[in-house]
């Protein structure tokens, strides 16, 4: 399927906008990566220092000093500089400022940002610090308030720390002679494991859910993927990290049962897809809110690499060149590995343009990151057709109007909620709320006659990203 017309303009405008102002598409969000700063500090007052890079390896791109939450205390200040080295750690193995995008409003709970929260390991270790040797192991717990549990994984396939979020279910604990169905949420890009409880309700909306709530960390830039690094692989391989550590970890510490859902926003809806495809039967649900479905389709590898290269990244680094190493960007291709989606309850959805729809309020500034509406509907709807030939059902809503931003997310997690307690096997469970066909624009849009770029009627672009100035 080839882009026609204005759909044509889009893809080559967008990959022009991200070039221009350092913005990725693949979870497009631009608001400054933010988190509980609470994990930045050592008892003592040490600061958290980096990692060395791994020699002809990619790393995951850490954030900048002024936006890492990691190295702040919770006035924003960064720590001193340790006069001593952290002590040695225990190897014994165990089980914003304003946004610059319409997206950002936080919502986290009274409870989560004001109470102290209670940790267990070892108080020297915090996310991104290099991994300690050996296989991966959960080093550090924080305890937020009792749902919400930080644990913090030393992870060989990443090469750092990484920090995964959990939410736990009433009567939960590690003893349980029971185990509990498992809902993993992934993040988009330019964001964090904290996007979901720091950007929506979902603690309190899962607040009776017999279910444990899993959201990792999976980078800025991580794409859900295994990278290719020139045919080396190695660091980061996120795929690895989140379909195996994660997951054997919370099965072998936490609890987890077998019966898993997946769902996503952005970056995280193509991962959501792509591990539910590449792996089949291990989720029984997966849920793509605005996500690239399909990465070769025309115009969709330049707006992927240019994605990459606005976070500092390697364009080839991740699948390499999408010519001559097309067997990589197809192991990686949600259209390419549909058939293993059979089986897998399904639900798609996105916006088909870039204008403000009803979530968004009346007057509010256009942003160049809506134009992610067209695109991902794009991918959508080509990888709908892929499932209709397959003979996979799958429930595809393509609302029309609506922005890049979380509250279109929300609703649309929402509408597929009863679907993924169904999968779970859960009280509550039928099918979406929203079908296919019910939505403005969702059988009657076309990818020949794609709404104009830019509404008639838009008011100025939000500002660029922090510290990002036009033609930079």
């Amino acid at each position: 399927m080839r882009p026609r017309g204005p759909l044509a303009l889009a893809t080559t405008m967008l990959a022009t906008t991200m070039l221009l102002v350092g913005m990725p598409l693949v979870g497009m969000n631009t608001a400054p990566a933010l988190a509980d700063p609470e994990w930045s500090l050592v008892p003592d007052g040490n600061q958290v220092t980096q990692p060395p890079p791994v020699e002809d390896q990619q790393q995951p791109q850490v954030p900048a000093a002024d936006d890492n939450p990691f190295l702040s205390d919770p006035d924003g200040k960064p720590p001193q500089q340790p006069a001593t080295p952290p002590p040695s750690p225990d190897r014994s193995p165990s089980p914003s400022p304003a946004s610059a995008s319409p997206s950002a409003s936080p919502s986290e709970s009274p409870s989560e940002s004001a109470a102290k929260p209670a940790g267990t390991g070892s108080a020297s270790y915090a996310p991104w610090q290099k991994a300690l040797p050996g296989t991966a192991r959960v080093v550090r717990e924080r305890r937020l308030n009792p749902r919400m549990l930080d644990i913090l994984i030393s992870s060989p396939s990443i090469g750092q720390m990484m920090p995964v979020r959990l939410l736990l279910p009433k009567g939960w604990s590690k003893t349980a002679k029971r185990t509990w169905p498992v809902l993993y949420l992934l993040h988009g890009g330019a964001d964090n494991y904290t996007s979901w409880t720091r950007m929506t309700d979902i603690a309190a909306y899962t607040e009776n859910l017999d279910a444990i709530v899993v959201m990792p960390e999976a980078g800025r830039a991580g794409n859900y993927s295994d990278w290719h690094n020139a045919g080396r692989g190695g660091r980061p391989a996120w795929a690895t990290f989140h379909t195996y550590e994660v997951r054997r970890l919370l099965e072998i510490g936490y609890r987890a049962g077998d019966r898993r859902a997946i769902a996503g926003l952005s970056m995280g809806a193509y991962g959501a897809m792509k591990y539910a495809a590449r792996y089949p039967g291990l989720f029984r649900f997966a849920g793509a809110y605005s996500g690239i479905l399909a990465t070769e389709l025309p115009g969709i590898p330049a707006i992927i690499m240019n994605a990459q290269a606005s976070e500092k990244q390697d364009p080839l680094a991740l699948w390499g060149d999408p010519r001559r190493d097309r067997k990589v960007w197809a192991a990686n291709d949600p259209m390419a590995l549909a058939a293993g989606l059979k089986g897998v309850s399904l639900y798609i959805s996105s916006g088909t343009n870039s204008f403000l729809g009803p979530l968004d309020p009346p007057g509010s500034p256009w942003h160049p990151a809506h134009l992610g509406e067209p695109i991902s509907a794009y991918t959508g709807k080509a990888f709908s057709e892929r499932l209709n030939s397959l003979g996979i059902a799958h429930t595809l809503n393509l609302y029309g109007n609506g922005t890049h931003t979380w509250p279109y997310w929300i609703r649309e997690f929402k509408n597929s909620y009863p679907m993924i307690l169904a999968a779970l096997g859960l009280r509550g469970g039928g099918p979406a709320k929203t079908q296919p066909g019910d939505s403005a624009g969702g059988d009657d849009w076309r990818l020949d006659n794609t709404p104009p770029l830019t509404p008639p009627n838009a008011v100025q672009p939000a500002p660029l990203p922090f510290g990002v100035q036009a033609g930079g």
